[in-house]
């Protein structure tokens, strides 16, 4: 009935005209959820960033500082080092999914150090069967990421690292795939780390630190030639925090991280419905409809919207991310995750850590606490980590406990303050 009083009304306006147009739009108004290919690589896979609340960007170097910020490896204060870890997930429902991890860092001299890490993401074990009476054939769908860094110290206080990453995500079944060759890409990561000198306070000593990371920048990756073409899970991480040093014994470090995908929010969709009146005669008939976009927001990301696919380049993703969001700058805010944590040390053998991590619900509604706790002995470092989901959306971590061992080699040789 609408269309047809809208149409009287044009019919009114322009009885000079033969043929004319009536356009409507119904417009979709989803959640808009940033979805990108592989995942897995912002997962923490150490229990240490795990147990702060995932984050790693401006805490102190550590031999998992490959995934949070490699610049950090110049600040560190053991010569080289070994860090291996686990991460259960879906452990409710499965024991075959997990995140395993191990890196290798070594500090050249007191101004350059290089790393190196290799993660693997298992899917467990898919039993596929034809036939009830025919023998199973086993599908192990994986993803991996290897990647090289190097961090430089510009000045006492401050360091900047580059790393390569190489990305394989072998997530297709022989048998029911035509094209079972996993996809592939490479992305790079741009990051910084201040540190400052220990400064005297009245009642303390304190340190700052603060930090950032540009992570995954690189070529979409693709599953197969008719799919389309997925954004890396490229990100902005921005982190501050402070030290207080009680006692050569004693100390407390408190951090505030965010982070920032840099990839297009999803568009505010509609269809579009052209009735055409030919012989102006009032009566309209519908024409093929098309997608379209709403003001700030068009139809230019790399989504498939009812079969249609639309494209834009990684870089040009980076940049409209910031400015793309339908609902205008709150949106944008909402697009931020932002977490909190603190880590107590004592006589640098024992850590008592606690964290908070928070995001919009329209956004994906992660939120939850973690606890963690970290012991030394000699060169051995054990961490572990425990997340509390406080969220509606049940996190496929919750209730795990993450494992990390770490070997370090000539500890305490390089002093920072």
């Amino acid at each position: 009935m609408k269309n047809y009083i809208l149409a009287l009304m044009t019919l009114g306006f322009f009885m000079q005209v033969k043929a004319q147009t009536l356009t409507t739009v119904i417009p979709n108004n989803d959640t808009r959820v940033i979805t990108t290919g592989v995942p897995f690589l912002l997962i923490a896979a150490d229990a240490r960033a795990a147990g702060l609340g995932d984050m790693g960007v401006a805490t102190s170097a550590d031999a998992y500082s490959q995934q949070w910020n490699p610049s950090k490896y110049a600040f560190s204060l053991a010569k080289s080092g070994i860090g291996v870890s686990y991460t259960p997930y879906l452990s409710k429902l499965v024991n075959d999914i997990s995140i395993g991890q191990v890196t290798y860092f070594n500090r050249l001299n007191e101004r350059s150090a290089f790393a190196g890490s290799l993660k693997y993401f298992s899917l467990g074990e898919i039993e596929l069967v034809d036939g009830p009476n025919d023998t199973p054939r086993i599908a192990k769908p994986n993803e991996m990421t290897m990647d090289l860094s190097y961090s430089l110290r510009l000045a006492d206080q401050f360091s900047m690292g580059v790393a390569l990453r190489y990305l394989r995500s072998d997530l297709k079944i022989v048998g029911v795939d035509d094209n079972p060759a996993p996809a592939s890409t490479i992305g790079v990561d741009i990051s910084g780390y201040y540190q400052s000198e220990e400064n005297a306070y009245s009642d303390f000593n304190g340190v700052w630190r603060a930090g950032f990371a540009v992570q995954n920048l690189g070529p979409k990756i693709k599953y197969d030639d008719a799919g389309r073409e997925n954004f890396l899970p490229s990100n902005l991480r921005l982190g501050g925090g402070f030290d207080f040093i009680f006692s050569e014994y004693s100390k407390l470090a408190v951090t505030a991280e965010i982070t920032k995908l840099l990839v297009p929010t999803p568009p505010i969709t509609g269809r579009e419905y052209e009735y055409t009146d030919t012989n102006g005669n009032g009566v309209y008939d519908a024409s093929e409809d098309e997608l379209v976009g709403f003001p700030n927001n068009p139809v230019n990301d790399n989504v498939i919207i009812d079969g249609q696919t639309t494209d834009v380049s990684f870089i040009s993703g980076v940049f409209q991310s910031f400015g793309d969001a339908p609902g205008g700058f709150s949106e944008e805010l909402k697009e931020f995750t932002w977490a909190l944590s603190a880590e107590y040390q004592y006589e640098d053998s024992f850590a008592f850590r606690a964290g908070f991590f928070n995001e919009a619900e329209e956004k994906g509604a992660r939120k939850f606490f973690a606890l963690g706790a970290g012991f030394k002995y000699t060169t051995i470092n054990i961490d572990l980590s425990y997340l509390f989901s406080a969220s509606k959306v049940q996190s496929p971590l919750e209730n795990t406990l993450r494992f990390s061992l770490t070997f370090n080699f000539g500890d305490g040789t390089y002093e920072e303050y």
